[in-house]
C-alpha cells in the first residue's frame, strides 16, 4: 500500500509533463522521476529493476533511429539501423559521426545537435557508444540505455572489452537485439536477457552423443 502514493505522485507529474508544452521542462521533469524511482526504491525496499521497467514503461514512445560503436582509431565494430536508409546513406551518416564524434574533447559535453536529431554518444575504454534520437526525445535515458547495454555486455562476456564485440559480433547484435526491438526498449531485466542468450547459446551447443557413436 505505501508504494501506491509515490505512484500517485508519479501520475500527477507525468500529467503535468504532458500538458507542459516546454521541451525543457518536460526533459528534467522526465529527469527528477527517474531519480525519485531510485529513492522510492531505497524508502520502500522495491526492487531497482521493476522500478527502471515501470519508468521505461511510461515512456515507450521514446525511438531510437541507429546505433553506432566504432574504436578510437574510427573502426566500426557495429552498426544497429532502426530507419531505413540506402548503404550509401548510412555509410554518409557512418562517417560524418565518426568523425565529428571523435574530433571532440573529452571534457565536452555527450550530447549534440546534428541535422534534424540529437546525438547521444559515450566511451567506454577504446569504444564509443553513439545514438541518434528525435529532437523531443531524451538523452538522460539514451544515456541510460547505453550503459543498461554496456551492463548487458559486461554480464555476458566478464569485463567486455573491444576484441570481444570484433570476435563475437554475432553475441553482439544478439543481446542488442533482445534487448532493444524496432529502436524501443523491450526488456529492461538483465536476468531475463541474459536467460534468452543462454538458452540460445546452448541450441548452439553440439551435442556430442551424437559424434560419439561408431561408424561402421
Amino acid at each position: 500500500m505505501h508504494f501506491l502514493y509515490p505512484m500517485c505522485c508519479f501520475n500527477s507529474l507525468l500529467n503535468l509533463t504532458c500538458q507542459n508544452q516546454n521541451n525543457y521542462i518536460q526533459d528534467h521533469l522526465k529527469s527528477a522521476l527517474f531519480d525519485a524511482f531510485c529513492l522510492t526504491a531505497d524508502v520502500f525496499n522495491r526492487p531497482l529493476c521493476s522500478l527502471i521497467s515501470l519508468f521505461f514503461h511510461f515512456f515507450s514512445s521514446f525511438q531510437m533511429q541507429f546505433m553506432l560503436l566504432f574504436s578510437r582509431q574510427g573502426k566500426l565494430r557495429l552498426q544497429k539501423w532502426y530507419v531505413p536508409l540506402s548503404d550509401k546513406e548510412k555509410k554518409k551518416i557512418t562517417r560524418e559521426l565518426v568523425q565529428t564524434v571523435l574530433a571532440r574533447k573529452p571534457k565536452m559535453c555527450s550530447f549534440l545537435e546534428w541535422r534534424d536529431l540529437k546525438i547521444v554518444y559515450k566511451r567506454y575504454a577504446s569504444l564509443y557508444f553513439c545514438c541518434a534520437i528525435e529532437d523531443q526525445d531524451n538523452e538522460l535515458i539514451t544515456l541510460e540505455i547505453i550503459h543498461r547495454y554496456v551492463e548487458l555486455l559486461d554480464k555476458y562476456f566478464g569485463s567486455v572489452c573491444e576484441l570481444d564485440i570484433i570476435f563475437n559480433f554475432e553475441k553482439a547484435y544478439f543481446i542488442l537485439d533482445e534487448f532493444l526491438l524496432g529502436g524501443e526498449a523491450q526488456e529492461t531485466s538483465k536476468k531475463n536477457v541474459l536467460k534468452a542468450i543462454e538458452q540460445a547459446d546452448l541450441l548452439q551447443e553440439p551435442r556430442h552423443e551424437y559424434f560419439n557413436v561408431p561408424v561402421y
